[in-house]
């Protein structure tokens, strides 16, 4: 009894610490002064709980200047030294960056737009100038279609080596059921494929992410394998390249 007891107060307090983490990320990611129903409705809160999760962050130490009725700017800690980078560095970032942000699953957008805020808040204020007046952007005429999987999971598994279940239906539209090893996941200009060990074709094979699901790990390690087997699934693409382009390549 005392166990669980002791196990559901460190979840609390790891909840409240969580919480309070994304309220200070979400203020460097939203334009200031942010207000507090501005902050309830991305956190999905009540008021009450971002007014007094302010305060905790206040006593904390955190610089929160505003109040309620006016909204809240992050002052950040000028005693924190800030990142350094080259600006070609910080363009090539924050390419990549957007670039995530409109190939990227759902999560992966977000990150990427959280991620930049971050780097914002810890660079010295003319590049978090450059950074938020950037002259680099990304676009794409077509988004791959949104997946129908939890993505993060997915990654999760390929991350923790573990086999996964999914349905699938090809190209043509036969349904199947598979059964692999998640090696990777290439994000590619009109799609996003999980590269992988197929149980049951017993060979390399790549899936639509958009075709897939009914995910469910299976709790079946194939550790330590993942880096080794992707090392030979992409040896085998580049030497299939090399032979399309041979057989592309006009006669000498």
């Amino acid at each position: 009894m005392l166990s669980i007891i002791v196990s559901i107060g460190y979840a609390s307090v790891m909840s409240r610490t969580h919480r309070l983490f994304q309220m200070m990320t979400t203020l460097r990611r939203l334009p200031a002064p942010v207000r507090a129903v501005q902050l309830a409705d991305e956190m999905q809160m009540s008021l009450r709980t971002i007014y007094r999760d302010i305060e905790a962050l206040r006593g904390l130490g955190a610089v929160i200047d505003g109040e309620a009725g006016f909204g809240y700017t992050l002052i950040e800690d000028a005693a924190l030294p800030p990142l350094g980078f080259e600006d070609d560095e910080l363009e090539a970032l924050v390419l990549g960056l957007r670039d995530v942000a409109v190939i990227g699953d759902p999560a992966l957008a977000k990150a990427a737009e959280t991620a930049l805020a971050k780097l914002t808040a810890r660079v010295p204020p003319r590049q978090a100038h450059r950074l938020q007046h950037a002259i680099l952007d990304a676009r794409r005429f077509t988004r791959p279609d949104p997946p129908r999987i939890d993505v993060p999971d997915l990654r999760n598994a390929t991350w923790e080596e573990e086999t996964i279940a999914f349905s699938y239906k090809d190209g043509k539209g036969a349904a199947s059921t598979r059964e692999v090893d998640p090696l990777g996941i290439v994000y590619m200009q009109n799609t996003n494929m999980l590269m992988a060990w197929c149980h049951l074709r017993s060979d390399f094979r790549a899936f639509r992410l958009d075709r897939m699901d009914d995910l469910r790990r299976t709790g079946n390690s194939f550790r330590p394998r993942r880096v080794p087997l992707l090392r030979d699934y992409m040896e085998l693409l580049r030497a299939d390249a090399e032979e399309r382009a041979k057989a592309r390549a006009p006669d000498a």
